[in-house]
């Protein structure tokens, strides 16, 4: 089966559409599938729920798709970053399932694990536990969590080889694999593409099994986040 796909819009040709579960990759500014994401702001579907640790920044990642007003809700971890987020999550134009960042990852790491569900000691007795079901292990309280499988995810690596094996490159392996691992249909965008049998075996993070559909984006922006330090008088 030919996973290859020529361009970004292409690969997500027939698979996305109005009101479904999404995961993107991705961690700050690190690891975004930019041209994936690009591909459905162009796309023009809507309703979607947006599983990622955080919403890009304004302008850049998945705050392009809140300009464009396509996410109606963000399953995520932190959104300290993107003014338009906060803007329409406090005017009520934006739903929030505001989760543990260690949470997150481990509900999608469960989903394509093909674990339902599981119990953590994190958010018990807080907001996050409100409505979910507690259990008592060894004098301690845990709270379930369920697991993610949404039905599409976007993913960001370095290499892909034809079959979709992957490697991350260095950060970009954060949420990255967990995501492909969850999505029904993984969609992988990678900056290079190498034929089936150049890859060394042992550099594999991710085996092609998970991924379905590869597009290549040689040349991505890659923003940086830079430490910027105020200055005070007298020191």
């Amino acid at each position: 089966m030919n996973k290859v796909y020529p361009d970004a819009a292409s690969a997500l040709a027939g698979i996305v559409k109005d009101g479904q579960l999404m995961a993107v990759g991705g961690f700050g500014l690190c690891g975004i599938p930019e041209a994936l994401i690009d591909a459905l702001a162009a796309s023009g579907v809507k309703d979607l729920t947006v599983i990622s640790n955080n919403a890009g920044v304004d302008g850049f990642g998945l705050g392009k798709l809140l300009n464009t007003r396509q996410i109606s809700k963000m399953i995520s971890s932190y959104v300290g970053e993107n003014k338009e987020f906060e803007r329409q999550y406090l005017s009520g134009e934006l739903q929030l399932e505001f989760t543990p960042q260690g949470t997150l990852a481990e509900k999608l790491r469960a989903g394509g694990a093909g674990i339902p569900a599981f119990f953590t000691k994190t958010g018990v007795g807080t907001l996050v536990a409100e409505g979910k079901e507690t259990r008592e292990f060894d004098g301690s309280v845990y709270v379930m969590e369920r697991a993610l499988l949404p039905e599409v995810s976007l993913v960001k690596a370095y290499k892909a080889d034809k079959s979709g094996n992957l490697v991350f490159r260095r950060t970009a392996r954060n949420f990255n694999p967990a995501v492909a691992m969850a999505g029904k249909v993984t969609i992988v965008e990678v900056e290079e593409l190498l034929e089936i049998g150049e890859m060394d075996p042992d550099s594999v993070h991710l085996p092609g099994i998970y991924v379905h559909r590869i597009v290549v984006n040689a040349h991505p922006e890659k923003r940086i986040e830079k430490r910027t330090i105020t200055e005070k008088a007298g020191v």
